[in-house]
Parts: structure tokens; C-alpha cells; sequence
């Protein structure tokens, strides 16, 4: 037990926080307190309180938190500089929750957060859920607490085998990580986090392993001039090297020319539509890339890929010349390689290497796409070309694919309700559910947040996003519990927002304490629970392979609006089915103070009206050999 003089010391120590963080917060921040020389440069100061004010430099004021024994000192001094209002801690009741919320802030509103774990199972579980920034180019701060340093013995909850470091070597594997083993290292694991998790390109996970017996520690005169401010700058506009007038000519002679939009071209939507025209191409999107082009405009074939749509699966597989612009080629994104049929040459645009290198047969600009593109179009302009002044053959055919597409969707939205053997009613079918409360959310400037599965699916095939802030959707991971967490971002944003998730009932059961956490910290939004009582898109897998599925559902049944509404500050609703009882819920969720669950039973059987389908290949179970034979047969 600690003596009187102990407890003296720490009062001590909490007095000196206590008066930094009150002259850090009435100066305006750490730089304007050093400024005015209330603030001195040298300080004796704990490893976590100069962590915290490093953080604070760069602009990290959230924190998402499940405090344990591996983070004491962490929390201590949050405590106190939340309470001289410089930062924001959050308590959340499961790390993969919070990991997603701090994700989605980040991908929303472009806060940063930091998402705070203790040791052993808590940091595994933000390890795992960081699969999803890492996975869509997302910059977060993980804070894990970690084994002492002098070897007692193997200490409480640490991976228990007698090797150093081995929550290093597990986090080095994802991303980049770093021990903080010595206290005045604190700059480098700073600066080598901000380069990672403010990355202008290709941002993501950074995990700082705290030592638990590290954070305590004092740092006698260390110098806060040492503590790392800035981004890491961008890229410019990809070298020449006579790629440039290659790709000109490239694109003078293809009769077919298609552009791929990515991710990392979000940037570049203006540049990507003068492009189009010049080279009378037409564009096929990723998942995560609606709305950088406007969904209606002319040249816009929508999604292609494994699950992707009639006119950007034709666009894909028929055209001579692919553009690829900040594009991973995930292998859904293109039928596991085999997307390209006719693909006799690509023109490839991306910050990674590896990316830009993916294909044989490329002209590769290794840059900025939207500085790139602007030189492109302006070689092309000198060249003369503009190909596209009038309707061409491809043009006519691709636009007849996106009426088909549309009539297609549409004869799903109209046959909104189908009779399903486990409800034994007529309800929803996902694609209608999802159509109206899309469309609802774009009238009233809600973000939709999907999340894995079908709905996931459903959602990029569906949406008509007309710019990149209208919606997000985990296309990286996947990961099953993202959307409905994400929700809790509502709360911690400095600009509000109001998020439309939507969420299967098996993600959902992956992530349900946002229910309770939602309450805590105020999160305003709707999370549209569409439940078909089972993992359909892996059921209906399963029958397309096997004719038959297994172990991807259950008899089990749940009332979610007697669940949810068991929360008290949550609101519970049935959305019915029909589309005015729907909107007339969706209508109430907005108006409600906090969060509202809609629950959507949703039809899941054989009606080809109750889905949409895949349209294109996937290297997958029996389908494997068939797809790999055709990747080595096109030889791209």
C-alpha cells in the first residue's frame, strides 16, 4: 500500500497537470502557451502527459476509450485535460466499437482520434478492427498498453511466451507500429505515427505500444520543441519520362476506352469528366468511389466488378484501353483479374507502386491523380484530341447498358414486398427497402453508412450518389458491425451530421452495445435494421456453388424493437412493409433526439424480383480453376 508520502507526491503531480492543462487551454493551445512564455520549453514530465500533448500539437482531441490496467496513466491525464476542456474521451464498451466510430469520424467529418485499449484482449480486438481503416486508407491512432519493460515475469494478460516484444511484432504485420521501450523516443513514435496516420495518400493505422511501466515514467527537462508538428507532404504530378505522349497516343488509337474510378481518385471527379470527353470514354466506379463522379452524368456506367452492374460489367469486359485512376483492383473490383476481356493496353494512375505496377501491357504515372490528370488532359488538348465532340458506337452501346441497368433495378423497386417462407407474411425485399430509404437520405442530407453482406452489396449497386459526402460503405474489409458503430461518430463530431446505417441482423449482433454507447455520448442517427434471419449473401453464395446452404442461418427468433427499446434513450420502431410506413419511421428517427433502431423484416428465397445479382467472376470456392485459368489466358 502506498505511505502518505506517496500519496502527497501524486497530489503533487496532479496539481502541476492540473495547472499546465488550465494554461494550455486559456493560451489557445500548446504553441500559443509556449508563445507567451506561460508555458515553459523544458519540463519533468510523465511519458503519457508529453504522449497527450504531442497528440494535441497534431491535432488529436479524441480519444475512444475502454480503460483497463494497462492504461491508468493514460486515462489519469485525459482526466484532467478533458477537464480543462482540451480533449474528449469517450468510453465505449467493446474496442472493435470503437475502433469503427473512430474510423468513421475520421472518413465523415476528417476528425482524428485516438483510440485508447488496454493490454492482451482489448488491444487484439482494436488490432482486428483496424483491418477496416487500414483496408480504406483511414488514418487512426492506436494507444495500446503493453508489457513492462523489466521482465518481472510474464505480466497479467500479455502473450504469454518468453519473447520480447510481441505485441510489436503482431502490430508490425498490419501496419506500422512502434514500442515506446525508451521514454525519449517519444518524438520518433510521433513523427512515425503522423507520417502513417496523416499519410496524404495512402493514410492508416498507426499502433504506439505504451509499456505499462513507461507511461509513469518522468523526463526530466525534456524539450517540448521536440514533439513533431506537420503532414507529410503530398505527391505532385507523376515524371514524364515520355509516359505522357505514350498515353496520348494510347488513347488516340483505342476505339473502346474505359476509366476506372478508385478510391484514391476522390480528389480528381472534375479532372476525371474532362478526361472522359478528350478520350470518349466511359467510367465504371468502386464501391468506395460513389458520388466522385456524379451517378447520372452520361459517361457514368456505374459499378462493375463481381458484384457489379449490366452496363459497368460491359464497359468493363468490351473495352480496349483501361484508365485506372486510385485503384487497389480488389478482387471483387475486378472479377479476381479476369474483369478486362478486351483489354489490349492500361493507363494506370496511383501514389502506390505496387498498384501502379499491377497490370503487364501498362503506361504507369506514379503521382497525384488530380495534379497527373491535369497534365494529361492539357497533353491531350495539345495533341488535338477530343474524341469525344460526338456520340460514338461505344458511347451508344454503353448507355443502352445503364437504361437496361436502370429498367432492370427498377422492375425490383417496383415489386417492393414478396411472400417469405420464414415470415410468413409478404415483407421488403431488401433491394426496394433499400431504394427508398436511400433516396430518403439523399432528400434529407443524411450520410447512408452500410455495412458488410448483401446490404453492403445491395447499397453500391443501388445508391445515386452525386458527391463523395453523401455516403461511405467499408468496401476494404467488409467488416461485419462497422455501420452500426459508426453511428457513435454522430456524437463526437464537432459538426454534426446525421448518419442512415444500414445494417443487417447479423452485423448488427456483432456490435449491439451502440445501443447503450449511442445514449452515452448523445450520437443522434438510425440505424435501419434489415433482417432476413440469416447471412444471406453467404447462403445465397452457397446455392450458387453448391445448390444448396449450410450453417448460415438459424431458427432463432428476436424481437430487435423490444431489444433496442430495452435501452432507455433509444427509440424503437417497426418499419412495416410498405413504403409510406418505412418512410413515415424514417421521418420519426430524424425527429427524434438521439438514436432510433428501425426494424425491416426483409425477404430472403429463390425470386430473382428479391435480388441483384452478380454479374460478373470471382476466384471462389468450385468457381477457382475456371476464373485462374482465364487470369493466365488473358495474360494482363
Amino acid at each position: 500500500m502506498a505511505d502518505k508520502t506517496e500519496y502527497s507526491a501524486e497530489k503533487s503531480l496532479t496539481n502541476l497537470r492540473e495547472a499546465r492543462a488550465a494554461l494550455i487551454s486559456q493560451a489557445g493551445g500548446v504553441d500559443q502557451a509556449l508563445q507567451t512564455g506561460g508555458l515553459n520549453r523544458r519540463l519533468d514530465i510523465s511519458v503519457s502527459e508529453a504522449l497527450v500533448l504531442g497528440l494535441l500539437k497534431q491535432g488529436v482531441r479524441k480519444y475512444i476509450s475502454v480503460f483497463g490496467h494497462g492504461s491508468t496513466e493514460i486515462a489519469e491525464v485525459l482526466r484532467i485535460y478533458q477537464q480543462a476542456g482540451l480533449v474528449r474521451v469517450f468510453n465505449v464498451r467493446n474496442e472493435i466499437e470503437g475502433s469503427h466510430a473512430a474510423a468513421a469520424l475520421r472518413w465523415i467529418s476528417g476528425e482524428k482520434a485516438a483510440v485508447v485499449a488496454s493490454i492482451g484482449p482489448g488491444p487484439l480486438q482494436a488490432i482486428a478492427a483496424s483491418l477496416m481503416p487500414l483496408s480504406n486508407g483511414i488514418g487512426v491512432w492506436y494507444l495500446l498498453g503493453d508489457e513492462t519493460t523489466e521482465d518481472e515475469g510474464p505480466n497479467f494478460q500479455q502473450i504469454p511466451h518468453p519473447r520480447q516484444m510481441q505485441f510489436a511484432g503482431l502490430t508490425s504485420v498490419m501496419n506500422q507500429s512502434y514500442c515506446l521501450h525508451t521514454p525519449l523516443a517519444l518524438s520518433t513514435a510521433l513523427r512515425r505515427g503522423s507520417n502513417v496516420v496523416d499519410h496524404p495518400h495512402r493514410a492508416g493505422p498507426f499502433y504506439l505500444l505504451l509499456p505499462m511501466n513507461v507511461q509513469p515514467l518522468m523526463m526530466h527537462q525534456f524539450n517540448l520543441d521536440e514533439l513533431p508538428v506537420g503532414a507529410p507532404p503530398g505527391l505532385g504530378a507523376a515524371a514524364d519520362n515520355g509516359n505522357y505522349q505514350q498515353a496520348v497516343e494510347e488513347i488516340r488509337k483505342a476505339k473502346k476506352v474505359v476509366v476506372r474510378v478508385g478510391g484514391g481518385a476522390g480528389g480528381a471527379g472534375s479532372r476525371i469528366l474532362e478526361l472522359l470527353e478528350k478520350a470518349d470514354g466511359v467510367a465504371i466506379t468502386a464501391p468506395v468511389a460513389g458520388g466522385v463522379i456524379p451517378y447520372n452524368h452520361p459517361r457514368n456506367m456505374t459499378v462493375a466488378g463481381s458484384k457489379g452492374s449490366i452496363s459497368g460489367n460491359y464497359a468493363m469486359e468490351n473495352a480496349d484501353l483501361l484508365i485506372a485512376i486510385g485503384t487497389r483492383f480488389v478482387c471483387q473490383s475486378d472479377c479476381s483479374r479476369t474483369g478486362y476481356l478486351s483489354a489490349q493496353h492500361v493507363i494506370n494512375i496511383n501514389t502506390d507502386i505496387d498498384a501502379v505496377t499491377h497490370y503487364g501491357k501498362t503506361t504507369s504515372f506514379l503521382g497525384d491523380a488530380n495534379l497527373t490528370l491535369e497534365l494529361l488532359n492539357r497533353k491531350l488538348d495539345q495533341a488535338g484530341v477530343n474524341k469525344g465532340a460526338s456520340e460514338s458506337a461505344w458511347f451508344i452501346e454503353c448507355t443502352q447498358k445503364k437504361k437496361e441497368w436502370n429498367t432492370y433495378k427498377k422492375a425490383r423497386y417496383e415489386q417492393a414486398t414478396l411472400m417469405d417462407p420464414v415470415w410468413k407474411s409478404r415483407v421488403f425485399t431488401q433491394p426496394a427497402a433499400i431504394k427508398i430509404a436511400a433516396d430518403w437520405a439523399r432528400a434529407n442530407q443524411a450520410v447512408t453508412i452500410f455495412d458488410a453482406g448483401d446490404v453492403q452489396a445491395y447499397g453500391f449497386q443501388i445508391v445515386e450518389d452525386e458527391n463523395v459526402k453523401q455516403g461511405i460503405t467499408d468496401g476494404g474489409a467488409s467488416y461485419m458491425g462497422f455501420a452500426a458503430s459508426a453511428i457513435l461518430a454522430s456524437g463526437m463530431a464537432d459538426q454534426g451530421f446525421y448518419p442512415l446505417a444500414f445494417s443487417g441482423d447479423g452485423s448488427f449482433m456483432m456490435n449491439p452495445q451502440v445501443l447503450i454507447d449511442a445514449v452515452q455520448h448523445r450520437a443522434k442517427g438510425c440505424i435501419l435494421l434489415l433482417d432476413n434471419r440469416r447471412m444471406s449473401a453467404i447462403s445465397a453464395l452457397q446455392v450458387a456453388q453448391y445448390g444448396v446452404d449450410f450453417a448460415t442461418n438459424d431458427a432463432v427468433e428476436v424481437d430487435y424493437v423490444a431489444l433496442a427499446g430495452a435501452v432507455r434513450g433509444v427509440q424503437a420502431l417497426h418499419g412495416g412493409n410498405d413504403k409510406n410506413s418505412l418512410l413515415a419511421a424514417l421521418d420519426k428517427a430524424l425527429s427524434y433526439p438521439g438514436l432510433t433502431v428501425i426494424h425491416v423484416p426483409v425477404y430472403y428465397g429463390p425470386d430473382p424480383l428479391g435480388t441483384l445479382e452478380a454479374f460478373g467472376r470471382w476466384n471462389v470456392g468450385i468457381w477457382s480453376e475456371k476464373t485462374q485459368d482465364l487470369r493466365h489466358d488473358l495474360g494482363l
